[in-house]
């Protein structure tokens, strides 16, 4: 594979622009913030916990003592599942909602799936299965299929429960485990925990009145009903061809499967509230002499480099490995610092940002006068551009998206100035006072990722030593220690964004935190210690260190068009990637890596 040159980009008045940011800001916030969705719960519960891909197979509730429970089977659980049996770890349980090992390429099969960022980065455990992806940008079906690779590489399905919801977690002082309620009736006590959850978990609704009035179809992107479709992910929705659907969300979900229905439906209506920035997809298949080449040890070498372009900077003549939307900004400035002589500026952060920022307006410049030149409808094309900074929303990479809206069959409606759709009647969709009659209605409005903890975990109770609530605990802000585990709840361990390292690899990070949880429950075992917990003193030293590492973005977040990267504009949300170590994710890694190889378990209370 070939390295990538910067990308040219149009002059810019950044002053303009950054009005026109704030303005477009504006129309959207909304003052109940996160609450202007629904959880899929009680009368809604059948978006979360029905499976329309395979049938439940019904067994006895089982009264069991192991040693680990690993909450979910999606790449956080199986990393930590392979790195617990490296360590000589055997019995434990991987406890999914699933029918099968995937997470959320289990879920979600909506047509045109594919991931948005580098496969060669994404998709863990490569080098140790002996798989290379397809493609830059695999679709969902490999990732799924990678999913039950891994599971069979590491004999992983033997330990597995599948179609079982943890509906509760208690510790149970008195025996010194974990007690694990689930859907199924079971009474599992573990006596360690490991919360593998991930990210996107629970589908949430649209807080739209009269949701529950309409009396047609309506599913979530993450629950697609092929039945009513036909096709599958890859297209070919044929049993739609006299259908009226109504698509609301144009994130990454709502992008990807519009251009399907749009090619099968008889009308297709896009409800937008906040356009996303498309990015050219430019897909390719994996080069075999390129794979020729690589010696042990590349995949490390590419998530740093993709680390460097998206959370840090790249070092002078360092290349750009990966070629698309998430590294442009970052290579576009690397060659100007090349062409000016001017890397001195790394040396001033301020400095830094701010020719950062240049090029971040003069990028996303770039990608409104693709969508001008792309749709033939220059109204239309209007409503398709935003208006942000980069990294505001989740970028999306698209080749079809934009052609759509030159389509007959295909109307965009843009919801800005009422903040989105204002109702659903028994027979459509309203918005601006006009009634869009429709058959079905597909919403594609994302997950549970920044509401509050309660909702994102969906247990109750979850309690730790003394009936403690584990909401309560991090109620003013999460506290751990290495971003894993928390004073008062023993035993138990979190992957995911907490307090820890954060880099463009999502799967990676996972890693990170596997390696660190396996040592530590493979040194409670050596050293007979059935209890393992922070202490007070260390919880409260750990989030000093977050503090004195945090990066200060309140400014970049707080003007960012309102969605989940920010909580939708709530002044004190939650940020999706938690409460971070800023100090760099391989800095975290020296720090943790240095930690364990004292051996003195520094921080940890262990009892016997």
């Amino acid at each position: 594979m070939q390295h990538c040159e910067s990308t040219q980009t149009p002059e810019v008045d950044i002053a303009a622009l950054r009005q026109k940011y704030l303005t477009e800001r504006d129309k959207r916030l909304r003052p109940e913030g996160q609450q202007q969705y629904l959880a899929a719960e009680n009368e809604f519960a059948d978006f979360y916990e029905e499976d329309p891909h395979l049938p439940v197979t019904p067994r006895e509730a089982l009264t069991t003592d192991i040693d680990v429970a690993v909450l979910g089977g999606g790449f956080a659980g199986l990393i930590t599942a392979h790195r617990l049996r490296q360590a000589g770890i055997t019995d434990f349980r991987i406890i999914e909602l699933g029918g099968d090992f995937g997470g959320v390429w289990y879920w979600n099969r909506y047509p045109g799936i594919q991931i948005d960022s580098d496969s060669y980065c994404y998709l863990p455990l490569l080098e140790e299965t002996g798989y290379m992806p397809k493609e830059k940008f695999s679709h969902g079906d490999e990732c799924y299929e990678h999913a039950q690779r891994i599971g069979r590489h590491f004999g992983l399905y033997d330990s597995a429960l599948f179609h079982t919801l943890i509906r509760s977690l208690e510790w149970d002082e008195q025996i010194q485990r974990w007690r694990v309620g689930t859907n199924r009736g079971d009474d599992i006590r573990a006596r360690f925990v490991v919360m593998c959850q991930g990210p996107y978990n629970r589908p949430k609704l649209p807080g739209i009145p009269g949701i529950t009035d309409f009396d047609g179809q309506i599913f979530h992107t993450a629950r697609w009903d092929y039945a009513y479709t036909g096709g599958n992910l890859h297209g070919g929705l044929d049993k739609i061809a006299d259908k009226r659907i109504a698509v609301i969300g144009t994130g990454s979900s709502g992008v990807q499967a519009i251009p399907h229905l749009a090619r099968g439906a008889e009308h297709l209506t896009v409800f937008q509230r906040t356009p996303s920035y498309i990015f050219e997809r430019d897909n390719h298949p994996t080069d075999p002499e390129w794979v020729k080449t690589l010696e042990p040890g590349w995949r490390s070498a590419r998530q740093r480099n993709f680390h460097n372009a998206a959370y840090a900077f790249y070092s002078p003549g360092e290349p750009d490995l990966i070629c698309d939307g998430w590294t442009e900004v970052a290579r576009n400035l690397a060659a100007k610092l090349d062409r000016t002589d001017g890397w001195a500026a790394l040396a001033d952060p301020a400095k830094f940002l701010e020719l950062k920022e240049i090029e971040d307006y003069r990028a996303m410049e770039r990608l409104r006068r693709r969508v001008e030149a792309t749709v033939e409808d220059q109204a239309t094309a209007e409503k398709l551009k935003p208006y942000y900074r980069n990294l505001c929303k989740r970028p999306v990479f698209n080749d079809d998206y934009l052609p759509t809206f030159n389509r007959p069959n295909v109307t965009l409606v843009d919801v800005s100035e009422s903040k989105g759709v204002e109702r659903i009647s028994e027979h459509g969709v309203v918005a601006g006072g006009t009634e869009y009659e429709v058959d079905c209605i597909i919403l594609a409005s994302g997950f549970e990722i920044t509401t509050s903890l309660d909702r994102q975990y969906d247990i109750a109770p979850f309690t730790g030593r003394d009936g403690r609530s584990l909401y309560e605990h991090w109620g003013k802000g999460f506290r751990t220690l290495h971003g894993i585990t928390a004073h008062g709840f023993p035993n138990i361990y979190f992957t995911g964004f907490i307090q820890g390292g954060v880099t463009a690899a999502t799967t990676l990070m996972f890693e990170q935190q596997a390696d660190h949880i396996a040592y530590i429950i493979t040194q409670a075992h050596a050293r007979g210690a059935t209890v393992v917990e922070p202490t007070a003193q260390a919880e409260d030293e750990w989030v000093r260190t977050i503090r004195a590492n945090t990066v200060d973005n309140s400014t970049f977040v707080t003007e960012c068009t309102p969605g989940y990267y920010n909580s939708e504009g709530e002044p004190n949300g939650r940020s999706f990637l938690g409460d971070p170590f800023w100090g760099g994710f391989y800095v975290l890694e020296d720090l943790l890596r240095a930690w364990r190889a004292t051996g003195e378990l520094a921080g940890l209370s262990l009892r016997a």
